[in-house]
């Protein structure tokens, strides 16, 4: 079974947010005291971040899928749902995460750095939230976005200071081993390293890590023997320690064909720019001459060295199991390392990496489509289509609201410049899973008969009467007596101008 795995792929999705509610308040002798419905809460988002508890992405090989919670629905009496805790994936210092079509998202270096990949999705409003000078009780609510999705590549590439590299069974883990306190598997056949080790070094008071990693070969850069997988290892090292085996018992091989080989593989490989802008083969390195303890490891390092020398580099004799050189290696490794990052400005605190979210979703595009015997309008957009995730289609007080807030974004303007009529068949979102439906003009004349959508006339009404003060009501009360005064009064003047007869004397005197 593996224990060390240092690329996957990984599906996530973040939790969906919790639903708005519809909800009137309701008391004694108070039957109608407004909506109070809670909004719905936000569903956890997946976040990678560096844990430094973490050395492989093992857990995620044999648990690719991973999902967060949803949020929780509101509730009546302004109660909102609780938040979802976003989920945390820890990952390994020095992970790469890119897109499943291998677009470089992130470098994720230094502990607590992070990413969130899948962001939760926002929870709706309640009708509380929903109510309006105009829209006294929406009897409505919005529902709750569903999550992201995505589908990411995690690669590790390990952070050391010195990559040691070399053909298979030149001594490298040998070498880590008698240098640092890692203890590597160390056999005599090849390819007995199959993962990276890391180790450190402590020389003239400093400190550097050393990564052993495993054996290359020719064809390693075109992914021969598992080349990739190597080679992805040393790209993030400072120096490149050239492991030379001095007592090899191939006779097709000796120290300074091997160097060629090993070298040509490190220039045919292509690095992560964003990473490092430097090519493996420019980086600073050095010669390994190993297992002189043999003498024909010995003589055969004293003929290869004049030839070696011409290449500029600096050259160390050593012996892993005598430790003959390694002192005066370490110091060099030391040395070379610090100047290494001299040039490397400090980074107090590890980045925190976001993925970059669009400022403005306001926009829209309207498109007449023509496939086949297909004919039908669609509009995208981020903005239009998050509200006909958040309208629930079995309530037709919703269904009014979302045609309103497409009205006032400008869509059916846009439909009838696209050339739609009453009837053509439109589509929000993708053709596959986005709202279909038969376009029909919102109603410009006779709105002044309706009601508001979403109003209730019993608190309207209610809100319209208006509760006269005392002073007021002392000058009605006046107004009303003096005006029954005058009636008074004009009555007894007509009485006795003798407008008014008695109907019995008038029919006897006819």
């Amino acid at each position: 079974m593996a224990s060390f795995v240092d690329r996957v792929t990984l599906h996530v999705a973040a939790g969906k947010g919790g639903h708005g509610v519809a909800s009137v308040h309701r008391e004694k002798f108070k039957p109608l005291g407004g909506p109070d419905g809670g909004n719905g809460g936000r569903g956890g988002s997946v976040v990678l971040r560096v844990d430094p508890q973490v050395t492989t992405l093992l857990d995620y090989h044999h648990a690719p899928h991973r999902s967060a919670d949803n949020g929780k629905q509101g509730a009546g009496d302004m109660r909102h749902g609780a938040n979802a805790e976003d989920l945390v994936l820890g990952v390994p210092n020095g992970t790469i995460v890119k897109s499943s079509e291998g677009e470089f998202l992130a470098d994720l270096v230094g502990d607590g750095a992070e990413m969130v990949i899948a962001a939760g999705g926002r929870g709706g409003l309640g009708n509380a939230a929903l109510a309006t000078q105009k829209r006294k009780a929406p009897g409505f609510a919005l529902l709750g976005e569903p999550g992201e999705e995505a589908s990411v590549v995690l690669e590790l590439k390990s952070i050391a200071d010195v990559a040691l590299v070399g053909y298979p069974s030149a001594g490298k883990s040998s070498l880590i081993a008698a240098m640092s306190r890692v203890r590597p598997k160390i056999a005599d056949y090849p390819f007995t390293t199959l993962v990276p080790n890391l180790g450190v070094v402590e020389a003239g008071g400093k400190r550097f890590t050393m990564a052993d990693v495993p054996g290359l070969i020719e064809g390693a850069s075109e992914g021969k023997g598992l080349g990739h997988d190597f080679l992805r290892h040393i790209e993030r090292c400072s120096v490149i320690a050239h492991v030379l085996d001095t007592a090899t018992l191939e006779s097709d091989r000796d120290p300074l064909k091997d160097l060629q080989v090993i070298a040509g593989e490190l220039r045919a490989y292509s690095t992560d720019d964003a990473i490092s802008g430097v090519p493996l083969a420019e980086r600073p390195q050095i010669i390994i001459l190993n297992k002189v303890d043999i003498p024909d490891g010995r003589e055969l390092a004293e003929m290869v060295r004049p030839d070696l020398e011409v290449l500029g580099m600096p050259i160390f004799e050593v012996s892993a199991v005598s430790h003959e050189g390694l002192r005066e290696l370490g110091f060099a490794l030391s040395a070379m390392v610090e100047e290494e990052r001299a040039k490397i400005p400090v980074i107090e605190k590890a980045p925190i990496v976001l993925r970059p979210k669009a400022v403005d979703e306001s926009g829209f595009t309207v498109k007449h489509v023509r496939d086949g015997a297909e004919d039908y309008y669609q509009v995208r957009g981020g903005k239009v289509e998050r509200w006909v995730r958040q309208t629930n289609f079995a309530n037709d007080e919703a269904v009014g609201y979302l045609a309103d807030r497409l009205a006032r974004a400008g869509v059916e303007e846009e439909l009838f410049r696209a050339g739609a009529v009453p009837g053509s068949e439109v589509v929000i979102g993708p053709r596959d899973g986005g709202v279909v439906f038969d376009w029909e003009p919102t109603m410009a004349s006779g709105a002044e008969l309706l009601g508001q959508r979403g109003s209730d006339l019993r608190i309207e009404d209610h809100e319209r009467s208006h509760r006269a003060t005392r002073a007021e009501k002392r000058q009605e009360h006046k107004e009303r007596m003096d005006a029954k005064t005058e009636a008074r009064k004009e009555l007894w003047t007509e009485r006795d101008a003798g407008h008014w007869t008695d109907p019995s004397k008038d029919d006897d005197e006819l």
